[in-house]
């Protein structure tokens, strides 16, 4: 086993890095977030028409058949109240551009499911990151399920 260096992962990956800077190759940074050509600081400048030009077509069609009020107030109070976790029942709703970074409580049916929005989130709907259905657990066969367990002892 490869002993570990401190702030390297082994010693392998560090002659490794070492060569790749000898030789003028570039770390690979981190790339930055962009929708369609845009990065998130220009995504918010622009208005929600100009916005609604770049989204799918199914997402373009939800928005020229126009908001609802829930829709809208929801969005305005996105706005309005940056720090505070807004819950709402709207699964409809599609992810904006003003909503990276907020938290929203997306209602299951059941319970509030707590979101972080992201940047790579813009155009899909909260009912698709807060899910209705869970897959079932199943624990080991109960007393009487086989013919073995009659003689199984209940305690």
């Amino acid at each position: 086993m490869a002993r570990r260096t401190k702030g390297l992962a082994t010693p392998k990956a560090a002659r490794r890095r070492e060569r790749k800077r000898k030789a003028g190759i570039q770390v690979r940074s981190k790339k930055e977030f962009t929708y369609r050509g845009l990065t998130i600081e220009k995504l918010k400048e622009l208005t929600f028409e100009d916005f609604m030009t770049m989204v799918p077509s199914r997402q373009r069609r939800t928005f020229r058949r126009g908001l609802s009020q829930q829709q809208a107030k929801l969005i305005t109070d996105s706005n309005n109240k940056p720090e505070k976790v807004l819950r709402t029942h709207r699964r409809e709703m599609i992810i904006v551009p003003q909503f990276v970074g907020r938290t929203f409580a997306v209602h299951n049916g059941r319970e509030f499911v707590s979101i972080e929005i992201m940047p790579e989130m813009i155009g899909l709907y909260f009912g698709e990151l807060a899910p209705t259905r869970t897959s079932p657990t199943h624990t080991g066969p109960g007393v009487g399920a086989t013919k073995s367990s009659k003689f199984m002892p209940l305690k």
